[in-house]
């Protein structure tokens, strides 16, 4: 930037960055000829054609290297500029650019400073926005959950009292709607906002902490979860606890599409340079033609578990964008309905 700094401060470059790049050029390309004009008029001694043209060689030379040096020098700006708006959509990372040029350089670091600051103002203001219909809206689906008990209360005849458990159960899942709606946004800040630096992942540790969390929903079904563990550990961009979050919803997903008495495999190896994670099931399975809607988010797919479990429709669609965001990448397979499913996790070690 010094380079760049110092030519904005000559009057006839100081509104145009491609004049600052025709100066410097200029200045390159005629080097050589000066160079060779004070060898052929001050050099004392008579001067062969082979020396001139050696001497203009080494000039031009000399003269392109310089030339290309400045000229790296000078396009700073846009490298500083290109780096942060690449902080900004990759880790959420705000940069201060310099706004006080003004040729096109200049004006386009003033933008995108500008850009930045507005889109994370926007998504703060929309988030708050987004908290506070939330809370508002929990309010007006309590009220009539709350009325409904009452009836339910006064021993009602026997209808009245289906009617409002219906309320209940309502409003019980636009709670759940909210709640999620919620998460789903805490997610997505937690997920920009990572930490790209390389962890020591000891996968034996993390086990525990994930039969701890799916326990109940294997007994409930009496499923049995064989976790295969091929590895001790590995460096990943991921952070551990998202790893596990990742996992047990993975876990959970194949619980709820899992029929009773079925299996669910884990098997965590490393091929051909990449740490491979597998949660495989037998259950439901779904067509190939719906694995792209599978990860989406809200997803239409969203459907009951064997056991009338309901679905939000979000725990994929954040399970792949943690992955994604670190570094790694989330798939799914199935041979068709009833045939099970199998979600695979790759990350390059």
């Amino acid at each position: 930037m010094k380079l760049y700094h110092e030519l904005s401060q000559i009057s006839f470059l100081k509104k145009s960055y491609a004049f600052k790049f025709l100066f410097v050029a200029f200045i390159g390309i005629h080097i050589p000829l000066i160079g060779i004009l004070f060898f052929v008029l001050y050099y004392d001694t008579a001067i062969s054609a082979t020396s001139i043209l050696v001497f203009s060689l080494i000039m031009t030379l000399l003269a392109t290297l310089i030339t290309l040096f400045i000229l790296n020098q000078l396009i700073k700006p846009i490298a500083i500029a290109s780096k942060s708006l690449n902080d900004y959509r990759n880790n959420r990372r705000l940069s201060v650019l310099p706004t006080e040029y003004s040729d096109e350089a200049g004006l386009l670091m003033c933008n995108i400073q500008e850009s930045i600051y507005e889109a994370e103002s926007f998504i703060n203001e929309k988030q708050d926005l987004i908290y506070m219909l939330s809370h508002d809206l929990k309010n007006f689906a309590g009220n009539p959950q709350g009325l409904a008990k009452l009836i339910i209360e006064e021993n009602p005849s026997e209808s009245i009292k289906d009617l409002a458990a219906l309320i209940c159960e309502s409003t019980d899942l636009q709670f759940r709607y909210i709640e999620n709606f919620i998460k789903l946004l805490n997610e997505q800040d937690q997920v920009v906002r990572l930490n790209q630096e390389l962890k020591t992942i000891v996968f034996p540790n993390i086990l525990p902490f994930i039969n701890e969390q799916v326990e109940q929903r294997l007994l409930d079904k009496n499923i049995k979860l064989s976790l295969i563990l091929e590895l001790e550990e590995a460096k990943l961009r991921i952070d551990e606890g998202l790893l596990v979050q990742v996992l047990v919803n993975l876990i959970s997903n194949a619980i709820k599409f899992s029929y009773f008495d079925s299996e669910i495999k884990v098997r965590m190896y490393i091929e051909n340079e990449q740490l491979i994670i597998t949660v495989t099931d037998n259950g439901i399975g779904f067509d190939k033609n719906q694995i792209d809607e599978l990860f989406k988010k809200f997803t239409k797919m969203s459907r009951l578990g064997t056991a009338k479990e309901t679905s939000t429709g979000i725990g994929l669609y954040l399970c792949k964008k943690i992955i994604e965001r670190n570094k790694g990448e989330l798939t799914a397979a199935s041979e068709g309905k009833n045939k099970g499913a199998e979600f695979k996790i790759v990350f390059e070690i």
